[in-house]
């Protein structure tokens, strides 16, 4: 079987612990090289992280005859033009998400991968984490009875002047906050339900320069109701994190960021608390299905089309 030789585009923070080492720990994978363009800081991460090679420049790694993958972890604004980059070099890839800046973005990274046959991954790695897929497992069964209703909130503090970076650059993120977190939650209702057959929302920007309320509804398959509020600019003791599958016999309760081991079931005997343990590396599941996926041996944990259907549904939510 062959071994997935990984190089890594843009080894900054969500490569640290998330993602980067787990590379080395999955079976059948190897990680070979990094690059970021800051030469110093890609040369520490690869001596940090016993990673043999180090680059400053992405077309030296995609030229690299070594790797065989590509995993793409740099802000949203580059992602289609490494993504293409690997695939017209026809190398796999693993993609961070969200997707792209734009739902237009996506697409055109999706049907690059779909006419050219190469294999392609999107890192919505809350479909393989333990407490997810126990929270799937339940509605397959019909645990809660047939769904209704669908209720989220996410409401944190602002971000403080310590605390800015890339995120809060439209040009870099695509919209605050809300791209950087909202793709994790949309892609999981998707992963549950399906694509809904009607879906919008609005978003108002209280720093004037990203969405930091926003209110999203869906219709999902089944006519099951969605509404979602996301609130960056939340007082303190008004902090959320919940989201609320309501059924015709109970309801499941969890969260997304605070407390992800956890999942209640509600129903007339009272309510039932579930404890999971989330790997330390939190992408490792993910990067095992999607390496046995690029060596043939499963099927696609989240395709390119996926990926773009939830830019779909952010790029509703507040346009």
């Amino acid at each position: 079987m062959t071994t997935i030789k990984w190089g890594i585009i843009g080894c900054g923070n969500v490569t640290e612990v998330k993602s980067g080492p787990a590379f080395n720990l999955v079976p059948g994978s190897e990680l070979v090289a990094v690059m970021r363009r800051d030469a110093e800081k890609a040369a520490d991460y690869a001596r940090r992280h016993g990673v043999k090679k180090w680059y400053n420049d992405a077309r030296a790694l995609l030229n690299d005859p070594e790797i065989n993958a590509i995993y793409v972890a740099t802000p949203p604004a580059s992602h289609q033009q490494y993504a293409l980059a690997a695939l017209e070099r026809g190398l796999p890839v693993y993609l961070e998400k969200p997707m792209a800046l734009h739902a237009e973005s996506a697409s055109v990274i999706a049907s690059v991968a779909e006419s050219k046959g190469i294999k392609f991954a999107m890192a919505h790695y809350r479909r393989r984490l333990p407490s997810f897929s126990f929270i799937k497992s339940l509605l397959d069964q019909q645990a809660i009875g047939q769904v209704r209703m669908v209720q989220l909130q996410l409401w944190k503090q602002p971000t403080t002047a310590q605390e800015h970076n890339w995120r809060l650059q439209t040009a870099l993120s695509g919209g605050g906050h809300f791209h950087d977190l909202a793709p994790h939650q949309l892609d999981i209702l998707l992963y549950y339900f399906g694509m809904p057959s009607r879906y919008f929302g609005t978003g108002t920007s209280i720093s004037g320069n990203v969405p930091d309320i926003v209110s999203g509804q869906m219709v999902l398959p089944g006519n099951i109701l969605f509404n979602g509020c996301w609130n960056f600019a939340s007082p303190a003791n008004e902090v959320k994190d919940e989201c609320i599958i309501t059924g015709t016999t109970g309801s499941i309760h969890f969260s997304f960021f605070s407390n992800i081991e956890k999942v209640e079931v509600h129903n007339q005997d009272g309510a039932q608390v579930h404890q999971f343990q989330t790997p330390k590396h939190i992408q490792q599941p993910m990067i095992e299905a999607v390496v046995k996926y690029f060596q043939g041996t499963a099927e696609n944990p989240c395709s390119a089309r996926e990926g773009y259907k939830s830019m779909l549904l952010l790029d509703a939510f507040v346009k």
